[in-house]
């Protein structure tokens, strides 16, 4: 068995991750880290053996893990990690601090940043998916963002060091995000507060938000997400050429392409993640086959499958 370091925070070996992605699936890591602070965290990823992959995990909104599991250490940041504080026009945010919450407390000082009230999940995964909604991205309120590399060192990061592109943005592996900067817009804070509820409205609407998925399950080909404006053109939206292929409540076992929205997947109850992942490959390959263009998954898919 591997040397692992003695860290202050909480190490669990062989943990389960079913119950912290959204989607209520798959295997084991090797090891699950809870960091007591940075320096904590600092300290652990200098002292790692090198042949020890590293996986920074949300709150597993966007994440199938297969059911083989995962052999690495993931590293899951916690109450330490989810302060939101008002600067200006400035929001400095911790890692686990929830999008929606963020957009909610910058909303009350007067700061537009209402894109994420409706994101699924915490800032870290929004900013390593340049996540966006209504032609607003995280691309374009990012400041900075302070990091930890693999060797332990403590950086700061420019929107030029991650490259943010449509729906993904570079980070070297191993390393982990654990604050990061915006700089918003003013607005009125009760404008702000009523078009967020009208987004959630829509949302509530228009998504599967009461069953288990893990967001859009992928990238709309057009590289743009949701605009909200009445011209919004549909066609190279991915529900759009999955309905065309026939595939809206297609079911693999226990998952199913959503009725109500076809690029949300849910486990309908006893789905594995080999049924989540047959499914979306079949999706794939019917809307190729259907339209000539490869969807490309959104959702993260780690791990390894079940054995044999």
């Amino acid at each position: 068995m591997t040397e692992m370091p003695t860290p202050r925070g909480k190490l669990t070996p062989n943990r389960s991750l079913a119950d912290l992605t959204w989607l209520r699936v798959g295997g084991p890591a090797d090891w699950f880290f809870q960091p007591a602070d940075v320096e904590d965290l600092a300290a652990f990823l200098r002292d790692l053996p090198e042949d020890v992959a590293v996986f920074p995990m949300g709150v597993g909104s966007n994440l199938i893990v297969r059911d083989g599991g995962l052999r690495a250490v993931v590293i899951r940041m916690g109450r330490g990690f989810n302060g939101i504080e008002i600067e200006e026009n400035r929001v400095i945010a911790g890692v686990a601090a929830l999008d929606a919450h963020v957009a909610r407390k910058a909303g009350q000082a007067g700061l537009d940043l209402t894109f994420l009230r409706t994101i699924p999940g915490a800032i870290g995964g929004a900013v390593r998916m340049n996540a966006g909604c209504y032609g607003t991205y995280v691309a374009d309120v990012f400041v900075e963002a302070k990091a930890v590399t693999r060797e332990g060192e403590i950086v700061t990061l420019t929107a030029e060091n991650l490259n943010f592109q449509y729906r993904q943005s570079d980070l070297p592996e191993g390393w982990v995000i654990v604050e990061v900067v915006f700089e918003a817009p003013s607005d009125d804070p009760e404008t702000l507060a009523v078009r967020m509820e009208e987004q959630l409205a829509k949302r509530d609407a228009t998504q599967p938000t009461k069953d288990r998925t893990a967001g859009s399950t992928f990238r709309n080909p057009a590289g743009f997400s949701s605009t909200g404006r009445a011209d919004d053109v549909h066609d190279l939206k991915a529900w759009k050429l999955i309905d065309d292929a026939g595939m809206r409540g297609a079911r693999v076992g226990g998952a199913q392409m959503s009725e109500k929205h076809s690029n949300f997947m849910i486990n309908t109850g006893d789905a594995t993640a080999a049924d989540l992942e047959n499914l979306g490959e079949e999706v794939r390959k019917r809307v190729f086959q259907n339209s000539g263009i490869e969807l490309l998954w959104e959702i993260k898919r780690v791990g390894e499958p079940a054995a044999e």
